[in-house]
């Protein structure tokens, strides 16, 4: 038995969002016009959440002065299909860049400092470092949360807040303002030498005891290695600014609140992104447990989860779905590994990416994405059964591999089972003339999906123990 923490809520009831994160200009301008497209293309797909960017810049084009028909306009859609929203807040970061930050931040990087690499050379991002920067996100992530507030508190369109989207910086492994160094060259803070010891154990617990495990020191005097140390840093003051701006946001409305990660192969390397981790899942867990020391006021931390194989796949799932960081894919491709992390890894929402893609201009569905919309057009109907059943080890997710003949089910509360797939091998089943077991067979025949196309024939084989 696990327990699984709902964090997504409806006037109080639990409520598991299956939908789509639209592409990264997807909130559009009112004027586009476009927005109700991806409403409409949402529904289309059997979804019931749509996940969709909130631009600081389009917020806030005047320093103090907040416009919000976009934030307006997702509240009325929302309403209108039936969809509940997910803001995505791309504030200080998108993607490891400052790309929707007002220009009056980006034409004053004498007031709003930028990182910068270990040459001197400004990068196109913000730097955590900078005490202006953070406030002024803070000012307008905390009038976005009040305009929500004020316009949504009773029908609770809005369900949700992520606070950044994929922070980090491109082109070095840190930021080396005068800044970033001093932060660097500092002691290592109080707060994090306890969370490390409390929870003893975990990739950055070991660097610690095989480099140093001094009770107190700078960041290289603690972990070694500089390039180590560095990402450790760094990474510890981003989660720290984006907490900041999270509880910000939380002391106006008291939104489910959560920050994505990016997953991709590089992060290991000198001079690279700082929030990737590379092929060494040790290191993916490591940034995992610095965001979690040091996000108090976020509810879970999301990743990114394009891992086209099962294996791959499952081990990212087994590394976010833990006991203090409920698992929510923010971003994914929405192909049947969705089912391994619903059915095994007690995943409590789940987004396919870019759902304007998968639609025509007459929001009908292309051939190629038809099975996406089968695989997500499965889940609302479970719904009910996953709110009652995750966690208790009677959900069993059931996937066909290349070359699968069967799929064992372990023990099903006094049963052990099996799927036998297409005309499959039936499982052997050792019985003798005194111990004779009864099969009992539940037969699937094929059929047609939602959309038409050809079902699979599928066995279910039960042995009473």
């Amino acid at each position: 038995m696990t327990a699984v923490e709902r964090v997504f809520k409806v006037n109080g009831k639990p409520f598991f969002p299956i939908g789509s994160e639209s592409v990264t200009f997807g909130g559009y301008n009112v004027p586009h016009g476009k927005q109700e497209f991806v409403f409409k293309a949402i529904r289309q797909m059997g979804s019931n959440s749509l996940s969709i960017p909130v631009y600081w810049d389009e917020i806030e084009p005047v320093e103090g002065k907040f416009d919000f028909p976009s934030v307006n306009s997702l509240i009325e859609n929302g309403r209108k299909y039936g969809v509940k929203v997910i803001t995505l807040w791309f504030g200080t970061w998108k993607g490891g860049a400052m790309e929707f930050t007002p220009s009056w931040v980006k034409t004053n990087p004498k007031r709003f400092i930028r990182a910068v690499d270990s040459d001197g050379k400004d990068l196109w991002a913000l730097s955590p470092h900078c005490k202006a920067n953070l406030e002024a996100d803070k000012k307008a992530f905390s009038a976005l949360c009040q305009y929500i507030k004020d316009n949504d508190t009773g029908e609770q369109t809005i369900i949700a807040a992520q606070v950044e989207n994929e922070p980090g910086v491109f082109g070095s492994d840190r930021d080396y303002s005068p800044e970033g160094n001093k932060a660097f060259n500092s002691r290592v803070p109080a707060k994090f030498l306890v969370a490390m010891k409390n929870q003893g154990k975990g990739p950055v617990y070991d660097l610690w005891q095989k480099a140093s495990a001094k009770e107190s020191g700078s960041w290289s005097e603690i972990f070694g290695w500089e390039a180590v140390a560095g990402h450790i840093m760094y990474n510890w003051i981003i989660a720290g600014y984006v907490d900041a701006v999270a509880q910000t946001g939380k002391s106006v409305h008291n939104l489910p609140m959560f920050t994505s990660l990016w997953i991709s192969p590089e992060w290991w390397m000198p001079h690279r992104q700082i929030h990737d981790y590379g092929p060494d899942l040790v290191k993916r867990e490591m940034l995992l447990d610095i965001f979690r020391w040091a996000t108090p006021h976020l509810d879970l931390i999301s990743p990114n989860n394009y891992a086209r194989d099962s294996r791959g796949y499952e081990a990212i799932c087994a590394i976010y779905s833990r006991p203090d960081n409920p698992y929510f894919i923010v971003e994914s491709d929405g192909d049947q590994n969705m089912f391994r992390a619903i059915g095994d890894y007690n995943c409590i929402g789940c987004n396919f990416s870019s759902v304007e893609r998968y639609v025509d201009e007459n929001g009908v569905i292309l051939p190629e994405y038809t099975s996406i919309a089968d695989n997500v057009e499965c889940v609302p109907s479970a719904i009910p059964l996953l709110l009652k059943y995750q966690g208790t080890g009677k959900i069993h997710s059931v996937i066909e591999e290349t070359g699968q003949a069967n799929q064992w089910l372990g023990n099903l509360d006094g049963y052990v089972g099996a799927v036998q797939f297409g005309s499959g091998t039936p499982p052997y089943s050792p019985t003798d003339y005194l111990h004779k077991k009864k099969i009992e067979r539940h037969e699937y025949k094929p059929g047609t999906t939602a959309r038409g196309l050809p079902n699979r024939k599928a066995r279910v084989l039960l042995c009473r123990l």
